[in-house]
């Protein structure tokens, strides 16, 4: 298409403004050494992010993000390879010991703290936060006859 030109009110012509794409616009995530990791394990996938001490999220990964489709994603193999792809991203930042917060009742959940601690990284914590319901829902009425 060219370059864009545009026309002040004075007749001078200027170079358009050039919008950046989302994927140059992004930027670089910051170095820290002590991160958090929530892993949501579902009947369906395996979700795991990275965040800083402070709450700010780094990075993600999936089960499907890595390649596997349908049931495949929520088996445990899944599950810890997808781990292994976030100890990857965690060592490009610089994490060297994370608490882990695990949350959901999917397969994957032990075989990715395993994962996670051959990898040699420091695991300061484990916390399952899955709710637990408590008083449940309402009984049914009593049947009338």
């Amino acid at each position: 298409m060219g370059e864009q030109k545009v026309k002040t009110l004075a007749g001078d012509e200027l170079k358009a403004p050039t919008v950046l794409s989302p994927a140059s616009a992004r930027k670089k995530s910051k170095k820290f050494s002590k991160g958090r990791i929530s892993i949501h394990s579902s009947y369906n996938n395996t979700i795991m992010t990275l965040t800083d001490p402070a709450g700010m999220v780094a990075t993600w990964t999936s089960a499907g993000m890595i390649g596997f489709k349908g049931s495949k994603k929520s088996t445990p193999y899944a599950s810890q390879k997808t781990m292994e792809e976030m100890v990857r991203r965690m060592r490009e930042i610089g994490v060297s010991e994370v608490d882990v917060f695990i949350q959901g009742v999917g397969t994957g959940r032990e075989s990715a703290i395993r994962s996670l601690t051959s990898s040699g990284i420091l695991v300061k914590s484990i916390r399952d936060k899955t709710p637990i319901p408590h008083g449940g829902v309402r009984p049914k009425k009593p049947r009338r006859v």
